[in-house]
């Protein structure tokens, strides 16, 4: 038989969790109310846990609940009792998405298993070096990967001793998970905290060559590559749809367990998807698996396409014919909602029942006899060693032993015909029975005491201090703004995505200009990131701002002082302690999703400095993908080796709500997409006097509606004046740049 690969479904709730066990599915992945990606599911309550985990076990099923959000702060002690809850429960692992929560399970809850979520955005061998020694046991790939990308990183997990895990079906997102702020900033529904609204799903406004929908992707399946994800070694096949109904997954997963069926027992697989056009669909593509990212992986609807499929299916073309197929599409769905209600109708959500038996003996020893499923066994005490002080009765036990109503187990009966109200028992002697109850239901172990929130060794700048002015730095991506490097306290230099042929220019540029310092990309994949590390070995400058994580691990393995980048998106202290201890990181730019409120309240490790981009273009997504084929058009109908390095275009668009996007194309870059108005936050010079070490500007030629009225080194110095104390530069400066917008510095997240 070929190699067993993990079958992993989606449960948005208790009935889709049913549906993806009774359908074969070898694990599930889950939320609770709270720090999951996915708060528009109705997740699990805590008080459904338990009894789920149990049932899921029965069936051979493991449960990995998400905390894949970022977190903030004001947080941390609800996180940590959630924790302290969760640590002693059967959970067979927990996906994560922010570096301090990685930290915390790392350093106060070692027994819990770490799974690295999707949105960690993980797509270079550097990525997975990071999150290994962060203590992760497996990582999501990529959506956007490649089978010979997959290949090669599935590589270097085992050799960390690492699976992965591959998302084989279900929606596609247009950007790069865990890098697309749209949402958060039209709203403030950030997806990084699980309250995407899925702007890109929007209608725009038409334009010439435009589709209406030109955002929206079909649904990811990759059904006939499964012997090729299987000879790359991956460990997990995921399916996406937390927010998707029981019979969907019940159907898609089933559809799946078949088809591995068929590879374990070398048998042909089925090339028909039917099973999987039955439920709620976009079409299918696996247009970034096969390495041909093409136009026709999007599609002009957002809705179900089941209807539209069959109806070309069956060549219907008379309404009476439409009719028909529409409704057999309906009655199928009801067929097989009613065939999961009968599978499912048996699984009783429960605590376990537990029974005591109290028996007085005649040598004075008290036994109870404990029963909890399954599971039967007695404890014993002596009640001749102790001081004969506390006469005890049958209200007291019920009283003392109310406790043990807890998270897993509810108290079913309390026997007493064999119990002699009057039994001396002290209560120290009550809690050591109930202790010894509690390390038996436990699978004798000890029960995993609560974890205090621990305190972080504060730095220097953990309050403000307003002596301190910050430092002004530049971001450039054009050489004929190194100038600006003499007016700036630093400069940074934007490395291109693709370094190709640019790397020896790149190598002479910083070798001749000391003052530049270079800023790393988010997205750096295969070569790509090998050239970039290459590049920094070659350079070896005196520090870098680091995007990308496996840049970041690259700097600390060569000793190269390092900074986290914006994209990295950090939003608590025990974040920038990760980044602190574990990688000897020594600053870091705090999320522009946050309010101010939110920013002050985080603690600053010692000898860490914080950083801040106070004007920036609002970088919304990026994308594998090229927008232009549904914008504007293109001439190619798939992405090559050249569209990469040598494409600069640039486009806007206007959904239907009239917010307007830019979309731009720099050589060397992948497709972003862009706010119409520059973000500009002055405020927080004042707000947080002290708080930061430097304050960004990022002066790259992006072309949006927002202008600087005036040179680059003009509002520079007039940026230098507000950070000197010039309070009234502010209006002077709202005058010369216009229009910005700064609405997540009010609202965050």
């Amino acid at each position: 038989m070929n190699k067993k690969i993990e079958l992993l479904a989606p449960g948005g709730d208790v009935e889709a969790i049913k549906a993806a066990i009774v359908a074969g599915a070898d694990a599930v992945y889950f939320g609770l109310d709270n720090f999951n990606a996915r708060n528009r599911a109705i997740n699990v309550s805590f008080d459904e846990l338990n009894p789920l985990l149990a049932l899921a076990h029965k069936h051979d099923c493991q449960m990995f609940l998400t905390l894949n959000i970022i977190i903030i702060e004001t947080e941390v002690p609800a996180l940590f009792r959630l924790l302290n809850r969760l640590v002693n429960t059967d959970i067979d692992g927990v996906i994560v998405q922010d570096l301090g929560l990685f930290y915390i399970l790392g350093h106060y809850f070692p027994s819990l298993d770490i799974h690295a979520s999707t949105q960690v955005t993980t797509h270079n061998s550097g990525q997975i070096e990071f999150l290994h020694q962060l203590g992760s046991s497996r990582t999501n790939l990529s959506r956007e990967l490649t089978l010979e990308e997959i290949r090669d990183l599935t590589q270097v997990s085992h050799a960390l001793n690492m699976a992965t895990e591959v998302f084989v079906h279900g929606s596609n997102c247009i950007s790069f998970s865990g890098l697309c702020y749209i949402s958060s900033v039209h709203g403030g529904n950030s997806g990084n905290r699980g309250r995407c609204s899925q702007p890109c799903r929007d209608a725009y406004q038409p334009a010439k060559a435009a589709k209406e929908f030109p955002l929206n992707m079909k649904d990811n399946s990759s059904y006939h590559q499964l012997t090729e994800l299987a000879e790359a070694g991956v460990d997990s096949l995921k399916i996406e749809g937390r927010i998707k109904k029981p019979h969907y997954v019940y159907t898609v997963v089933n559809t799946w367990r078949k088809q591995l069926q068929r590879y374990y027992q070398n048998q042909p697989l089925v090339d028909e998807k039917i099973n999987l056009h039955q439920v709620f669909n976009r079409d299918f593509t696996d247009g970034y698996l096969n390495n041909n990212i093409n136009k026709d992986m999007f599609i002009d609807n957002p809705r179900d396409n089941s209807n539209d499929y069959f109806i070309q299916l069956t060549n219907a073309k008379s309404p009476v014919e439409i009719d028909a197929v529409k409704q057999k599409i309906y009655d199928d769905k009801t067929d097989i909602i009613q065939t999961l209600d009968k599978l499912t109708s048996s699984m009783v959500i429960d605590k376990i029942p537990l029974k005591f038996t109290f028996i007085t003996q005649e040598n004075g020893q008290l036994d109870v006899d404990v029963t909890a499923d399954d599971l039967r066994f007695s404890v014993r005490v002596d009640t001749h060693k102790q001081p004969a002080s506390h006469s005890i009765d049958q209200a007291t036990l019920t009283k003392r032993f109310s406790s043990l109503n807890n998270d897993k187990y509810r108290i079913e009966q309390l026997d007493f015909e064999r119990f002699t109200d009057g039994t001396y028992l002290s209560y120290k002697l009550i809690t050591e029975l109930k202790r010894q109850i509690e390390h038996k239901l436990n699978g004798d172990k000890p029960l995993i005491e609560d974890v205090q929130v621990p305190s972080i060794v504060l730095g220097s700048n953990a309050s403000s201090k307003e002596d301190r002015a910050a430092k002004l730095v530049v971001l450039i991506a054009n050489d004929k703004d190194i100038e600006l490097g003499e007016i700036a306290d630093i400069c940074y230099y934007l490395i291109p995505e693709k370094i190709g042929k640019h790397f020896n220019r790149l190598v002479k540029l910083f070798n001749d200009n000391q003052n530049l310092a270079p800023w790393f990309p988010s997205i750096l994949i295969g070569d790509d990131f090998s050239q970039a590390v290459a590049l920094l070995n070659a350079v070896q400058p005196k520090h870098i701002v680091a995007n990308n994580t496996g840049i970041g691990f690259a700097a600390f393995n060569a000793n190269i002082d390092w900074i986290a980048g914006p994209q990295l998106n950090l939003s608590n202290s025990f974040s920038l302690e990760a980044l602190k201890r574990t990688f000897n990181c020594s600053g870091a730019f705090i999320s522009n999703e946050l309010a101010r409120k939110q920013i002050r309240s985080i603690k600053c490790p010692e000898a860490f400095e914080l950083h801040y981009s106070i004007y920036h273009p609002t970088l919304l997504m990026t994308s594998r993908q090229c927008f232009f084929h549904q914008v504007t058009g293109c001439k190619k109908d798939r992405v090559d080796n050249q569209c990469l390095p040598k494409c600069a275009k640039h486009a806007s668009i206007i959904n239907v709500k009239d917010n307007a996007f830019v979309i731009d194309k720099q050589k060397g870059s992948h497709n972003s997409l862009y706010n119409n108005h520059n973000f500009m936050n002055l405020d927080i010079v004042g707000d947080l006097a002290g708080k930061f070490t430097s304050l960004l500007v990022d002066l790259r030629d992006i072309k949006t509606s927002t202008q600087i009225n005036g040179s680059k080194a003009d509002f520079i110095e007039a940026l230098r004046k507000l950070i000197a104390g010039d309070q009234a530069a502010i209006e002077r400066l709202t005058e010369q740049v216009q229009p910005t917008i700064s609405n997540q510095y009010t609202k965050g997240i």
